[in-house]
């Protein structure tokens, strides 16, 4: 068998090398794609939060010329209010200037005293109309400072419309990394299903045609019956010849898989419904299932498999594969399955 072995290896061509080359630029393809999504996911970090602070500033800002404006405005009308007041005042000033005037001309002998209220109310008119035009004058700053306020909410609302824009553009660069590491992710996926589907032609060719070992779903089905005496969960010899060859089968494997791809092999026990005796060592199916599980991957790990590839699990009669109450069926449901996925 060796000889014919050696024959077909003989004739075999080597695709290895080739084989590498493709595994070594997915991977760099892979690392290059990441770092890519880390640096745009730090810059996107770094830009977000500054048009965060930038928006907290605008608004308060905001908040504070809207607050001066309406200041303004109530000095303005206060202003408006004073501006009324005083020429209200200068016409009755004017009149009253009119009106003395008249009695100037009416009479001599007041004269003197008119004279002199004249220039009182002369006075007067000059400080009225000097306050006046200093009312003016404050109301025309006042004008052009509403101006400037609104020349800088202008200029805040230009800036909050570029923020938004920038922070759409942001969005859309998140939305494409995403989706770019989705289909890195996909093809992860796809990966280790093929090379869950190698293990599987490998295990075929190694273990052969046996009725005792079957292939449900994505799984690898053994009976019990090939690994353990009934109720009991140490391996057999004959059940140890057949996991040096799963052994080897996945050692293979492991040197093939890039070491960034998290699978694992989970060894599941499973038992028929029948309670156990309790005199034996095992209290319940539970514990029965789960020590066969682990003697499984004691076993694997012996021959040289990673720990952190194995996982063992016990589901007692909780997932039959029969749900009939005849031997046969008890049979099927006794089992061990072997199952590549991730971790």
């Amino acid at each position: 068998m060796a000889l014919s072995r050696g024959r077909r290896e003989s004739r075999r061509v080597d695709y290895w090398p080739g084989f590498v080359d493709a595994l070594s630029t997915l991977v760099l393809s892979i690392v290059f794609l990441l770092s890519v999504f880390v640096l745009g996911q730090f810059y996107l970090s770094q830009e977000l939060t500054g048009k965060d602070e930038a928006l907290r500033r605008l608004n308060r800002q905001i908040a504070e010329l809207t607050d001066l404006l309406a200041l303004a405005r109530s000095e303005n009308r206060d202003m408006q209010d004073n501006l009324s007041a005083l020429q209200s005042t200068l016409k009755t000033s004017e009149t009253e200037q009119s009106r003395l005037q008249g009695l100037l001309n009416a009479g001599t002998d007041a004269g003197t005293s008119a004279s002199a209220e004249i220039g009182r109310l002369s006075s007067a008119l000059a400080g009225e109309r000097e306050v006046s035009a200093r009312a003016l004058a404050q109301v025309e700053l006042l004008n052009q400072q509403l101006a400037a306020l609104r020349r800088q909410l202008g200029a805040l609302e230009d800036a909050l419309a570029a923020s938004e824009a920038r922070d759409r553009e942001s969005q859309a660069r998140i939305a494409d990394l995403g989706s770019r590491l989705n289909v890195a992710l996909a093809q992860r996926v796809q990966e280790l299903a093929r090379y869950r589907s190698d293990f599987f032609g490998r295990l075929r060719q190694i273990l052969g045609e046996r009725q005792d070992i079957r292939i449900v779903g994505d799984r690898f089905v053994f009976q019990s019956e090939v690994f353990f005496e009934t109720g009991a969960a140490d391996l057999l010899p004959e059940g140890q010849s057949e996991l040096d060859k799963v052994a080897q089968a996945l050692l293979d494997l492991n040197e093939e898989i890039p070491p960034d791809i998290p699978w694992v092999l989970r060894v599941d026990g499973h038992t028929d419904r029948r309670p156990l005796s309790g005199t034996g060592a095992f209290r319940s199916n539970w514990e029965l299932s789960s020590a066969r599980a682990i003697a499984v991957v004691r076993y694997l790990q012996s021959r040289g498999l990673p720990p952190q590839r194995l996982l063992a699990a016990g589901f007692a009669e909780y997932q039959p594969l029969d749900t009939g109450d005849d031997e046969e069926a008890y049979r099927r449901n006794r089992r061990i399955e072997l199952k590549l996925t991730e971790r």
